[in-house]
């Protein structure tokens, strides 16, 4: 599958994102805290000057937060060039409004105190909206088909060359469950070769989980037991493509493989608020750590979670007594708010 070129167009980023709100506080700040280094000489006279602008700033840098979260459905529509010119207009009628009301604008030269307001929230709502775009061009759909190549590729050989001679021993006594086994490998081997850049449901995700699990379990026998905590999975929920099973994939192959006895691997998924959380555990061999993939697994995992989710999803890893645990929090987003916010 070749990996696709084409420029994919600007688009306003998720004005409800935490992290884009969050990196809209920061920039403004920062911007507020050079305009008064520019202006002043020592650091007194910054931090006074810094304090002083803070009045017209801050009042209007959270009406504008605010304002973007309730609007970001109908900025998306306008397009990008007309989102943009809609973000800054907001930005200069509030920063406008907020100097009047302060007091921060002068009567005798209110053209001259204007005007360095406007430059001042133009130039940093440009370089702001210049910022968020070429951070979501650096994650451009060409570049993101490539990490999930990777991605893709790293089912491990030898899965391939076991499930297939698991599927030999058994084709002569049970045909049928040989007959299964082949059509779990083939489903699975489609989801990987498909477009994985956009979101996939969670029951989807299961459901190519459980003929992942099918497939290990034919292969490993009694080694493996799988307990299944799912009834309280929000199954429409959206996330990105192939993200439990590669966590399925190491449990089994860090967890299971280099145990001698039955090892338990426990798959939890549940809805806890506006959070979907979702929970993996397996036996822990801490001789056995060295094994090389883990990491480089989760830190995939970890960054297309940032991809789609930025601030509002993590990844966590730890050691409870003798199992490991990877657990994962992201948004609970469906299909009908996904296509009001704009995919990513």
């Amino acid at each position: 599958m070749s990996i696709r070129q084409s420029a994919s167009p600007d688009v306003l980023p998720d004005f409800r994102n935490l992290g884009v709100m969050a990196r809209i506080l920061v920039g403004v700040n920062a911007a507020a805290l050079a305009a008064a280094a520019y202006a002043e000489s020592g650091w007194p006279q910054i931090v006074e000057r810094f304090v002083r602008d803070a009045v017209v700033v801050e009042p209007a840098l959270i009406f504008s937060v605010f304002l973007l979260y309730v609007a970001a459905p109908t900025l998306r529509r306008l397009g990008y060039l007309a989102g943009c010119a809609a973000v800054a207009a907001a930005a200069l009628a509030l920063a406008t409004a907020t100097a009047y009301i302060a007091g921060r604008l002068n009567p005798l030269a209110v053209a001259t105190d204007v005007a360095k307001l406007w430059l001042f929230t133009l130039s940093a709502t440009a370089v702001l909206l210049e910022y968020l775009r070429l951070r979501t061009r650096a994650f451009s759909p060409a570049l993101v088909e490539a990490r999930l190549q990777a991605l893709q590729a790293r089912i491990r050989p030898h899965f391939l060359f076991n499930t297939l001679n698991a599927v030999l021993s058994v084709i002569r006594r049970d045909p049928q469950r040989a007959e299964a086994a082949l059509e779990d490998l083939a489903e699975l081997f489609r989801s990987l070769i498909s477009d994985q850049r956009g979101f996939v449901r969670l029951a989807d995700e299961i459901a190519l989980l459980e003929r992942y699990a099918n497939l290990e379990q034919l292969r490993l026998g009694e080694r493996l037991r799988l307990v299944w905590e799912i009834d309280g999975a929000p199954l429409d929920a959206l996330l990105p493509p192939l993200l439990l099973q590669p966590l399925l994939e190491n449990a089994v192959y860090h967890g299971i493989e280099p145990g001698t006895e039955p090892g338990e691997v426990v798959v939890n998924m549940a809805l806890q608020g506006n959070q979907v959380r979702l929970r993996m555990s397996n036996p822990y061999h801490r001789e056995h750590q060295h094994r090389a993939g883990n990491r480089m697994a989760l830190a995939n995992i970890r960054e297309r979670l940032m991809l789609f989710f930025d601030a509002e999803a993590r990844l966590e890893t730890r050691v409870e007594g003798a199992r490991y645990v990877v657990a994962i929090e992201m948004p609970y987003l469906t299909e009908r708010a996904d296509q009001r916010a704009g995919s990513p």
